[in-house]
């Protein structure tokens, strides 16, 4: 999302709209926002992506915490963000389910990182110092869910993990509220992030140790995304889908990051796709797609490389 909003070239004042431009902080940078200010350009990207063939479809709420949403001053306006961006995916996989009713399409509401982290201090001098504690991100990513739910998200996605004890209390968020709710309940993806050739997260988890912290929420897949393109990815997916009994997906960047590209990154299509094509054929995947850099026409190479590859079998 947030590659191809960059081609929009947005200034404040288009990140404001019309409801927000009086509003007494800067708000340019918060794409989540635009949901609200400039929902026809989200909806023009979501359904580039759907035109491409994309099968599941991410909210645009990668930052919509209160915890996130804090360093905007728009805590209140979490619920609308989320249920907002959940209604407008929706609205428009059931438009293709609709006309292609053959090839299901589906929401997956997002629940992102935030940008604190619960295991991790922010302050080089005090490493038992944390800006933010675990029961005010299960109040976070509660607020989120519901709403995402309300909007009518089809799965929970619970992405771009660095730190995995924020993503503990957003499984724990979740599934507190399928509990209460249960007409609620969806199906629960996970992706977590190795963030560099260490092949750890940040928080310092190799991956089968990250597996072996999230596996008690019997997701419908594990996965990796973001950090590394799909080459350096390789190592670590093969892992997962060595250790996980669940589907395994993979959405990786378009390469490494190239400041002097116009998305950002510049590997091309073609190339991202025949690496997951390669994982494909290895066994390793059964969902995959793209993260930062990836445009609608890598995923349209993505879905025509793996065409006729049968998906990872694993033993539930």
């Amino acid at each position: 999302m947030g590659t191809m909003i960059q081609n929009y070239r947005l200034d404040e004042a288009a990140y404001r709209g019309v409801r927000f431009k009086d509003f007494p902080h800067d708000l340019k940078g918060n794409n989540d926002l635009l949901t609200l200010t400039q929902p026809q350009i989200i909806r023009e990207i979501h359904r580039q992506y759907l035109d491409a063939g994309a099968d599941i479809i991410e909210t645009n709420t990668f930052n919509s915490t209160s915890i996130a949403m804090a360093d905007y001053h728009l805590e209140e306006i979490v619920y609308e963000l989320n249920f907002a961006a959940a209604k407008m995916v929706r609205e428009l996989c059931d438009e293709f389910n609709k006309k292609e009713p053959a090839k299901p399409r589906f929401c997956a509401g997002v629940l992102g990182p935030t940008n604190r982290t619960a295991s991790i201090s922010p302050d080089v001098n005090d490493p038992g110092a944390r800006n933010v504690t675990f029961d005010e991100l299960v109040i976070a990513y509660t607020e989120a869910t519901k709403a995402l739910i309300d909007g009518g998200a089809d799965i929970i996605l619970v992405e771009t993990i660095f730190d995995t004890l924020n993503a503990k209390a957003a499984l724990f968020a979740v599934n507190s509220y399928f509990d209460q709710h249960p007409e609620a309940r969806r199906p629960i993806m996970i992706s977590g992030t190795i963030t560099d050739a260490s092949g750890r997260t940040l928080s310092g988890q190799t991956t089968e140790a990250f597996w072996n912290s999230v596996k008690h929420a019997r997701p419908l897949s594990v996965g990796l995304n973001c950090a590394l393109g799909a080459e350096l990815m390789r190592p670590y997916l093969e892992e997962l889908a060595r250790v996980a009994d669940t589907y395994v997906s993979c959405h990786p960047n378009a390469g490494l990051p190239n400041p002097l590209a116009d998305t950002g990154y510049d590997e091309l299509p073609e190339h991202t796709a025949s690496h997951i094509k390669e994982f494909a054929e290895s066994g390793f995947v059964n969902i995959t797609g793209g993260c930062c850099g990836t445009t609608p026409a890598h995923i349209a190479a993505i879905g025509a490389s793996i065409k006729g590859v049968a998906p990872r079998a694993f033993a539930a």
